[in-house]
This record gives C-alpha cells, structure tokens and sequence, in this order.
C-alpha cells in the first residue's frame, strides 16, 4: 500500500502531481470543496504519514495536531521559518528542505534587482514610455556600481553566490553572520557595523525569530542617505515600517524587495515609491530551479519510506 501524504500549495506542476501519484496516496488540500477543508483534514489526518508543503506554506500547529502518524515534512524552498520545528522535534518527525538547487536563480535575482534599482531601470522604463524622453524632461543621474562596498548579510550558500557575481562588477565584499563564517577578512563585527562600511546592503539571510526585524531602523540609519537595500531572503527580516519611514524622510537612499513582511500585501507606501524596486517573491521561481526543487522534496519523501537516508535533511 502506497504511504498517505498530505500536499498543501498551488504550484505543483502536472508531472509532479503524477510523480507524487506513481509513488504515495496523495491528499491534495487545495482539492476540497470550498469552506471544506477542516472536515475534509480530520477524516484524512489520521492516515497521513508525510506532508509535502512550501517555504511559504509551510505547516502550522493546528494542522500537525490533526496529523497523528507524521512521520516526515518535505518542505519545497530552502526557508523552514514557517514550519513549527521544535514540534516537530519532540514527535520525532523528520525535516527536509532544497538548498542548492535554487541557489544561483535565487543569486541572480539579487543581482537583479541591485543593478535594476542603483541603475533605476523601472523608472528609466516609464520614463521612455511615459513619452518624458521625448518631451525632454529633466532625467536624473543614476548610480555606479565601481568601487562601491556591498554588505551582505548572512554568508551561506546564497550569500557567497551573490558575492561572486558581485565582484566582476568592480564591488569589494563584505558581509557579518553571527556564526564564524569564510573569508574571516571580510567579516565586519556586527551587523550595524556592515551597513556603516557599505554602500548597499544585501539580505541573505534566513527568515525565523532569531533574525526577526534584524535590519531595523539604526541599520537604515546606519547604511545612510545614499545607501541601497536589497531583501531577496524573508520580510520578516527587515522591519517594513522603519523602511519606509527611512526612504520617505530621505534617511536611506533605495531599496530593492521581493519579500514583505505580511505577502502578499505590499505597503502602499512602498507601490507609489520610485525610490522602490518590487517583485513577487520569484527568487527561485523558474522553470529550472522549481523543476529541480520539486524533484528534491519528492524524492526526500521517496528515500524516507523506502528507508534510506534523507538526501537534504534539516538538522
């Protein structure tokens, strides 16, 4: 009999649907009649031995209390933030993630979005369409990227791919975690530290209480009134109100977001802001990297019940 798991989100693709039916018994909670799902969940809970969900999804406490015989989560995204581990943990039930495969889509993202807000390509964009160009409007200069200073906050796998690509642009590197991390030169001794010595500042950083509203207003202040913020990790990191405080007041030059603090709702502030580069929380949203994440948490859950060993487990 094949293994019963639950399957929360919207982004499965047909052939992962199938792959997932060729190898478990799946119930699909986007699939219940609406206003259905809490009764749909008791009656299917109880025969439920793997949840396969998203880093945005994640699983709560009231849905974990439905499921008794939990044996495993396969989270799709390298983010856990949204998943109650400490639960988890006491009932013994295993965790996995995707890191690795989203990396270099999720760097180049960052890249993006740096170069598309110090350089203003949007406003450039409405400036053309807008008909300003022609008309002769007055067009404001832009930023360089040469021999500027890129901080970066949190140094794994995403961080260090970010840097990379940074330094052919002619960005020295610097970045702080609290754990040691490489390159020990770079490191600055705090974090309000790093955004003094940089230009722009480079979220990497994983989403949870621990980095809860880390770049808060002294940070801002701190990166200063020609600084530039790039989020491509969680918004809970950065304290949104204290952001556009600081690029209403003048205090904090730019920002660059694809995460909010409550998405998909995105201030309103923050829409009608040309200081402002926005999108959707696409770091890893491309054929190639969903392609691959998705083939990761399956077979995550496929080596679980087959017994062997986990290939991305979460410590």
């Amino acid at each position: 009999m094949k293994p019963e798991i639950l399957v929360l989100g919207t982004l499965w693709t047909p052939d992962t649907r199938a792959r997932l039916g060729e190898l478990f018994h799946c119930h699909f909670l986007a699939d219940a009649a609406e206003g259905a799902g809490a009764a749909w969940l008791a009656a299917a809970g109880p025969g439920i031995r793997g949840v396969l969900t998203t880093g945005v999804i994640g699983l709560d406490c009231a849905t974990l209390a439905t499921l008794p015989a939990l044996e495993i989560v396969a989270v799709h995204g390298v983010g856990v933030d949204s998943v109650p581990r400490g639960a988890l943990a006491a009932r013994g039930v295993l965790l996995t993630n995707t890191p690795d495969v989203l990396t270099d889509d999720v760097a180049d993202l960052a890249v993006g979005l740096l170069l598309a807000c110090v350089r203003r390509l949007p406003m450039l964009d409405r400036y053309v369409r807008s008909g300003q160009w022609e008309a002769k409007l007055p067009l404001a200069h832009a930023r360089s990227l040469k021999g500027k200073v890129a901080g970066i906050v949190g140094f794994g796998r995403i961080g260090q791919a970010v840097a990379e690509r940074l330094v052919p642009f002619g960005l020295q590197i610097r970045y702080f975690q609290r754990s040691p991390g490489p390159q020990p030169e770079r490191r600055s001794a705090s974090l309000l530290a790093l955004a003094r010595e940089s230009d722009m500042l480079i979220v990497c950083t994983p989403g949870g209480a621990s980095t809860h509203r880390l770049v808060d207003a002294e940070v801002l202040d701190a990166l200063g009134p020609e600084g530039t913020l790039v989020n491509i990790a969680r918004g809970s990191v950065v304290d949104e109100a204290a952001l556009v405080a600081a690029l209403e007041s003048g205090r904090l030059g730019a920002a660059a977001l694809d995460v909010f603090e409550n998405e998909p709702k995105v201030p309103q502030a923050l829409l009608g802001s040309d200081k402002v580069v926005l999108t959707p929380h696409v770091g890893s949203n491309t054929v190639e990297s969903r392609r691959a994440m998705a083939a990761l948490a399956v077979a995550n859950l496929a080596a679980h019940f087959r017994g062997e060993p986990l290939p991305t487990p979460v410590g």
